[in-house]
Order: C-alpha cells, then sequence, then structure tokens
C-alpha cells in the first residue's frame, strides 16, 4: 500500500470536487494500480516523477511518485481542471534545497501553482474555503473566510512607507537570504524590495511551509541566526546516492512537517476525508510547535504565547502524542471554562477519532474536564473519605460537599455585617481574592492562624486589628456556607487536592490549557492530580488574557517550571493589522508570567489584511446602527453570517444588541453555553468569546461607563490595578477573536 504524503494545496476546492478527491486519495492509499485511477506520468515534464490521477472526468489531482524504503510514496500537490492540472504537472518540480536540505516545489513559470508561486486562478475554480476547523498552526475552531473588503479609513492606518526597504534598513543581504536561508534569488529580491512589515507579510502568505516562516521572522527583525535555529535550517545531510533517499528524508525534516504530512494509515486518511480539511491542523505544525509536543520533560513545563500562536493545538497534539507512546497513560487535559473544556475534546476527536477520551478520572486514556469539574470528579471519587479533606481545609464540616455556593455570598456576608474596615477591605473583590490567595491555599482554619500567616503580593498591608476583622467576616463567610453544606468552587478545588495528597495522584501527565486564569487552589489541586516525574504537567497561559482568576505564581504551589519555560510569538489567526490594534491595548500595563517574570509581548503575524474599522458612536441607538450596518455590508459583501460575531461586555448588553439587529434586518442570535448557530450572526460576551475564533468581528460596548469607573474607585489600589489589567486583558481577547476583518465602535462617554 502507498503511503500518502499531504500538502497545503495552493488552490480550494468547493465541497462536492474535495469529496471526490478525498475518494481518489483513499482508492490511491489502497492500491495505485487501480485502473479507475489512471495514475499516469506526463509527457515532457519537468520532473520526471510527476504523475497526474484522474478524479473524475473534469478534475485531475497532481502529485509526485517517490519510490524509497522498498516502498512508493505519493506527494500530493493539489487537484485542477484537466488541461490546468496537465499545465501544472508539466512545470514543477520537487527538490531538495541545497542549503538547508529541505524539499520545494517549485514551478518553471511563475505563473504556476506551486509551493513556492502564488497558484493559478482560473475561472472554473472554486473561490470557497474548508469548513470551519481549528486553524493549521492556531489555537482555536476557525470560521469560514471571504475575500478581504476593503476597510474605510480609520485611525489605526499605517504611515506612508518609507523610502528604502526594510530589510535593507535592517542591514539584510542578498546574499544572506540566498546563501544562509536558503530562498531562491527572486524571493529574496522580492523580499529585499517590500516597503514595509506588512509587505513582507503579504509576500509570506504567498508561500507555503518554511519559506513563508522565514520571510515573516525577517519581517518583524528576527536575526539570520535565529530563523535558522528556530526552523533549524541547518546543513543538509550527506547524500545517500540515491535522489528519491534523499527526498524522503528530506520531507521528515522538522521544517518540512510543516508543509508536508506523511498519513500514516488509512484511517488517518479516512478522518482527512471526513472532515474534508486540506489545510488540516492535525498534521501541519510550525517546527517550534512540533517541538514541544514531542520532546519529554524532567518535570513541570510552561508553554507560554499570545492569542493564536498556536498553544492549544500544541496541548491537544501533545495529548495524542503521550497517549501513543504509552496506551497505558492516565492523561488529564484540563482547562479553566466548561465551554473551553468542550473545544478540546472536539479538537481531540477531530485529531484522532481514535485516542481514546475516558469518562472517568483515573482510566487509562485521555481524560478531558473543565479544571473545576475535575475537583467534583476527585470529591465523587473521595466518597464519604472527603470529610478528612473538607476539615484540613476548612476547620469544619460540610454535609453537601458536592454542591456549590452561589456566587453572591460575599456580598450577602458584606450587606448583614457591621464592620470598621475601610470600604477598600470590606468589598466583596477584595475579601474574595483574600480567600482564594491567602486563606485557602494555606489552609487557615481559626483567627490565630491568619493572624500569622505570610500575604505576599497582596499589596494592602493588615494589622493585627484589620486581620481580625477581615477574618470576622471569613468567618461567617464559612457560617453561612455550612448551613447550606455546600463548598465555593475555590474551597472544593482545596478540598480536593487535600484529599488527593493523602490518597495519592490519579494521572500520570496533566495538561493544562489557559493557565493564567486558574486560582492558587486550582494549581494545588492539579499538582496533587499527578504525582513529581517526567512529563507530569504541560501547563499553556498567556499572562496577557487573564480574565478571570487572580495573578498567582506557580513556584508558590509545589509547581518549579525554572529553566523550563519557552514562548510561541507567531500568531497564525489574527492579520498583522489586527494583532497590532489587539497589542496597543496593552500598552503601558504591566504584566507577569506565572513565573512572576515580566511578560514581553514581540508576537508576529503570518497573515496580512485590511486595517481595523474605528466608528465613534454617540448613543446606543447610534451603536445599534453602526453595529447593523458593518454586519450588513459584510454579509452583502458575501460573507456568511456563521462568520461573523459581534462581541460585547456583558450578557445585558449582547441581549440588546441581539434584539437591536433583529429589528434592523440582521439575523443575529445571543449565544451563551451553546455552539454558536450555522446561519446567524453570533452575539456574545466578550468573556464566552474566549477559544473562538471568527472571520470577522465587531466590538460594541468598549469603554468604561462612569458606574464601573466609580465601582474601580472604591477598590484598594492593588485590587484597582488588577482590575484594570483584566479589563484590559478582556478587550485584547475580544479584538483577537478576528481573522480577517475587525470593527471597533466606541460609544461616547465611555473611556477606554
Amino acid at each position: 500500500m502507498p503511503t500518502i504524503i499531504m500538502t497545503k494545496w495552493p488552490v480550494k476546492l468547493d465541497g462536492s470536487v474535495r469529496s471526490k478527491a478525498m475518494a481518489f486519495l483513499q482508492k490511491l492509499s489502497h492500491d495505485d494500480t487501480t485502473p479507475g485511477l489512471h495514475v499516469e506520468p506526463i509527457g515532457g515534464s519537468a520532473d520526471d516523477r510527476v504523475r497526474t490521477g484522474r478524479v473524475d472526468q473534469f478534475w485531475r489531482a497532481v502529485m509526485f511518485r517517490l519510490d524509497g524504503n522498498n516502498e512508493r510514496h505519493y506527494v500530493i500537490h493539489g487537484v485542477w481542471p484537466h488541461d490546468d492540472a496537465i499545465t501544472v504537472a508539466r512545470s514543477v518540480s520537487l527538490t531538495v534545497n541545497p542549503i538547508n536540505g529541505l524539499p520545494q516545489i517549485e514551478a518553471a513559470s511563475p505563473s504556476v501553482a506551486s509551493a513556492g508561486a502564488t497558484a493559478p486562478a482560473p475561472s472554473a475554480l472554486s473561490s470557497e474555503s474548508a469548513p470551519a476547523a481549528i486553524s493549521p498552526a492556531g489555537s482555536e475552531p476557525a470560521a469560514p473566510s471571504t475575500p478581504a473588503q476593503p476597510a474605510p479609513p480609520s485611525e489605526a492606518s499605517p504611515a506612508p512607507a518609507p523610502s528604502e526597504p526594510l530589510l535593507v534598513r535592517l542591514g539584510r543581504t542578498r546574499t544572506e537570504l540566498t546563501d544562509r536561508l536558503g530562498l531562491s534569488a527572486d524571493i529574496a529580491d522580492h523580499a529585499l524590495s517590500a516597503p514595509n512589515q506588512d509587505a513582507i507579510t503579504e509576500l509570506a502568505a504567498r508561500h507555503e511551509g518554511w519559506i513563508g516562516m522565514a520571510l515573516i521572522g525577517l519581517a518583524v527583525g528576527e536575526s539570520i541566526e535565529s530563523i535558522v535555529e528556530s526552523l533549524e535550517l541547518d546543513q543538509p545531510h550527506p547524500s545517500s546516492g540515491s535522489q528519491e533517499a534523499d527526498l524522503l528524508e528530506a520531507l521528515r525534516r522538522p521544517a518540512a512537517r510543516a508543509q508536508f504530512s506523511f498519513i500514516e494509515d488509512q484511517e488517518e486518511l479516512r478522518q482527512v476525508i471526513d472532515h474534508g480539511d486540506f489545510g488540516a491542523w492535525r498534521v501541519f505544525l510550525h517546527p517550534m510547535q512540533r517541538r514541544y509536543v514531542e520532546k519529554s520533560y524532567s518535570g513541570p513545563f510552561r508553554l507560554s504565547g499570545g492569542a493564536g500562536t498556536g498553544k492549544t493545538v500544541v496541548l491537544v497534539h501533545r495529548a495524542r502524542a503521550l497517549a501513543r507512546r504509552n496506551p497505558q497513560a492516565r492523561i488529564v487535559l484540563t482547562t479553566f471554562t466548561t465551554n473551553l473544556a468542550g473545544a478540546l475534546r472536539d479538537g481531540l476527536a477531530q485529531l484522532d477519532a481514535r485516542v481514546p477520551q475516558v469518562t472517568g478520572l483515573g482510566d487509562e486514556g485521555i481524560y478531558v474536564a473543565g479544571v473545576d469539574a475535575l475537583a467534583s470528579a476527585v470529591i465523587r471519587a473521595a466518597g464519604a473519605d472527603v470529610g478528612d479533606a473538607v476539615r484540613a481545609v476548612l476547620g469544619e464540616d460540610r454535609s453537601q460537599p458536592n454542591g456549590r455556593t452561589t456566587s453572591a455570598g460575599w456580598r450577602e456576608v458584606l450587606d448583614g455585617a457591621s464592620t470598621s474596615l475601610p470600604p477598600e477591605i470590606a468589598h466583596e473583590s477584595f475579601l474574595a481574592a483574600e480567600y482564594a490567595l491567602v486563606v485557602l491555599p494555606n489552609r487557615v482554619t481559626s483567627e490565630a492562624g491568619y493572624r500569622r500567616v505570610r500575604r505576599p503580593g497582596r499589596g494592602l498591608a493588615l494589622d493585627r486589628a484589620k486581620r481580625d476583622a477581615v477574618w470576622s467576616l471569613i468567618a461567617a463567610y464559612r457560617a453561612q456556607n455550612r448551613v447550606e453544606g455546600t463548598l465555593d468552587f475555590a474551597e472544593a478545588a482545596a478540598v480536593a487536592a487535600a484529599w488527593l495528597e493523602t490518597a495519592g495522584s490519579l494521572a500520570d501527565h496533566v495538561l493544562v490549557d489557559e493557565g493564567q486564569d486558574l486560582s492558587p487552589a486550582h494549581w494545588q489541586l492539579l499538582r496533587a492530580v499527578v504525582g513529581d516525574g517526567p512529563d507530569d504537567l504541560f501547563i499553556a497561559e498567556d499572562s496577557h488574557q487573564r480574565i478571570y482568576g487572580p495573578r498567582t505564581v506557580l513556584s508558590r504551589y509545589g509547581i518549579k517550571v525554572v529553566g523550563r519555560s519557552q514562548r510561541l510569538t507567531l500568531n497564525y489567526r489574527t492579520t498583522a493589522q489586527n494583532l497590532r490594534y489587539a497589542m496597543s491595548i496593552l500598552e503601558g500595563a504591566d504584566y507577569v508570567d506565572l513565573e512572576e517574570q515580566p511578560e514581553s509581548t514581540g508576537y508576529r503575524s503570518a497573515r496580512s489584511g485590511p486595517a481595523p474599522t474605528i466608528v465613534p458612536a454617540d448613543s446606543l441607538s447610534a451603536e445599534l446602527d453602526e453595529v447593523a450596518k458593518q454586519v450588513g455590508n459584510w454579509v452583502s459583501a458575501g460573507t456568511e453570517p456563521s462568520s461573523i460575531a459581534v462581541l460585547a461586555g456583558d450578557r445585558f448588553h449582547c441581549e440588546r444588541l441581539a434584539r437591536g439587529l433583529a429589528e434592523r434586518g440582521v439575523a443575529a442570535a445571543h449565544v451563551e453555553r451553546e455552539q454558536p448557530p450555522k446561519d446567524r450572526v453570533a452575539v456574545m460576551t466578550m468573556h464566552r468569546a474566549k477559544g473562538t475564533e471568527f472571520a470577522k468581528v465587531v466590538l460594541a460596548d468598549t469603554g468604561a461607563t462612569s458606574a464601573e469607573r466609580d465601582r474601580l474607585e472604591s477598590l484598594d489600589g492593588s485590587a484597582r490595578a488588577d482590575t484594570e489589567l483584566r479589563r484590559r486583558s478582556l478587550t485584547y481577547v475580544a479584538a483577537t477573536r478576528a481573522r480577517d476583518e475587525l470593527a471597533v465602535i466606541q460609544r461616547e462617554g465611555r473611556r477606554a
């Protein structure tokens, strides 16, 4: 049976042709001598390995046949109408780059599609994109895209291009690009003549694989040495004397596998066929991403990176890799919210339906759950023995440890209490943070214990009198919960951790997404779920996206990642223009990571597009008019409603937006826990939008109202600063949901 090697095809096909092409591949992988396939060489071709195959009477596949390692391999280049396929087949060749030893598909004419040239666009080809899926190297589900429409002038428009090209100003030379990176002279000349970063990004978008990635590195000013290291563009291996063997060796190189993927068996090919996704996110990874998927670590490892840099894809691929490495392994894949856990579950199933997803914590396979659901599973597993853990954490019993306290508990305590504490301390935000950051992780059960406990990073100092007054409120909160018999979410995590510390771990590997949003009790739980050892904890996080939990430091909870931290910087989802806008939201703010080190930005995008549109509105009615106008323009231009989202700050405003859009003739739906509709524009909160991705996004309800600013002023300095960081992060998260176009409606009377 031949081995199929998939590429990112240079043209996109509509649904009916795509299904026929996939059926052709399935037959080819089973027996390439089947007469109906008509696998034939093309006379006069530039590469004698090129073949075409009949998809149907009109469409033909173009591929390269390699005979090596005692078996046949077919590198699938793409599918074209018959005459175009013959033209492509005669002109393309598969070679090994003599500088870096990587494979490349080259065309004899610039009009012919290849991995190093823009694809032709004959009228018979469909412009429709593949169905929604997780983006090739990104982290969330991708919505179908449409051709970008010109954006009206906005304050985010780029400045005029400087007279001297960017790479010339950076001191790059043609020799460096050709003799060190291995770029062709033509591509090097285009890059050296590009006036700015956006122009080089646009050039990179026309070239797949290592060529595009090298160009992106050049665009953002990376050194030649850094690009060579990240893409592993070292000297090629010595020739074996066989061109086919050399090509197969080159195709397996890490940088090559970002463009070429070996389909291992019929089942994996069936997965590609079923999902109909030629740009399969599940097989094409950047060399850096693949390194973090496959490498083994001696202890906890932390992977940071901005929105869209592929942290989630790395986690899902790594979970599968661990399961394949040891089918008996107990693997936990977790994140902060239920919606994000569902996205992880779906992504894992799309990647490989054969990987067992189990429903029992501690079973062999991959257990996927939100971190609070994980805590509940541990408490259920503990049964009657959980009582000892409850007493260890709280110093008292709970009759219903599987029940959860409502979020209004602290407000109710303050409403019924008389205290001498100043307002910034007698505040539900301060008390909830003090409880989560100080009391629960230290398992403080008495006033005397609270007097002694250290409070690192809390900012606001408390003397003995204030500590006693705070403890009285904490005691009242616990008494209220004791009456109900329930635990709040942080208490449940702390109790689950305490039980596991006695009972023993239930997993061999734990992989964590959105680690920046987890609380200290969550980290204690995760540290207890898995014992110390190789590949025990793998953590993906981005402090710029912290929109829920308090700021935490891993080392305080037994998780040592010093020397085992790395960062992803290439954004695959958001255009450079939208990313630039999103990053501007974070400017001037100080963010630190889970190691309490300053968090840098420096993210770059692999895509280019129009600048964000900034539209003022002086009232709610005007805001609704502008949102409806923007969405209506996109839909009229051909964008599918399901690939558009309108994001706002809270549920109340989302409901008003959904109603207002409907009144203005826009089919929209307010999305909460359910999946976004397939025939309507999704209206959702910025919090709910985390983990999603849309072709086009409108940000509504931006800025803070006077009431919100007054609430901010009521907080103590530390809490106020933290709340402000999270508010910025929320807007940053919302802005980075857009793949292609972003519109921002700014209400007058609101401040950013």
